[in-house]
């Protein structure tokens, strides 16, 4: 029998320019509107904010859980999420979403298999898959000796991302 996995999230709008979206997973509700370029109010979370929220977090959990089942360990993971909306004929779209892993390890030799692991962790994040915006993923991989002060960004070499 095939396993699924329900996710309810309620919103509303609750007066003016705001609304408020309850998740049946969490327990605080969170306050939205649309982007102040759309006639939004500053400091709420907006649609957009959430989908590329989505990403992120989708991203460093299914890193984690690729790294935790590789066995690989990490000192950080970092995931910024960038997106472009511009309008077209049916109206606006996302045109491109990049997202920037910057994973920090510990050992110099295991550079290769995190650029790979990071990669895997790109095909299996569920979210990205589910988007028809051009996707684009640059991963970092910076290596920090315990005891040294400062890190260095390595070059990543590997597949370039892309749409999907």
């Amino acid at each position: 029998m095939e396993e699924v996995h329900r996710f309810r999230v309620v919103a509303w709008w609750a007066s003016g320019r705001t609304g408020i979206a309850k998740s049946s997973s969490a327990p605080n509700a969170i306050h939205f509107t649309s982007p102040p370029a759309f006639g939004g109010l500053d400091g709420r979370w907006t649609p957009e904010d959430l989908l590329l929220c989505a990403v992120a977090s989708c991203y460093t959990t299914t890193f984690r859980a690729v790294a935790e089942n590789s066995k690989f360990e990490y000192t950080d993971l970092q995931v910024e999420v960038d997106g472009d909306i511009r309008k077209a004929d049916s109206g606006y779209n996302f045109t491109e979403i990049i997202i920037r892993a910057n994973l920090t390890i510990s050992q110099p030799e295991e550079q290769a298999r995190a650029i790979k692991l990071l990669h895997k962790a790109e095909g299996l994040c569920l979210v990205s898959r589910a988007l028809s915006a051009k996707q684009k993923f640059e991963p970092i991989v910076q290596v920090r000796e315990a005891g040294v002060e400062s890190s260095h960004a390595l070059p990543v070499a590997g597949k370039e991302g892309g749409s999907r």
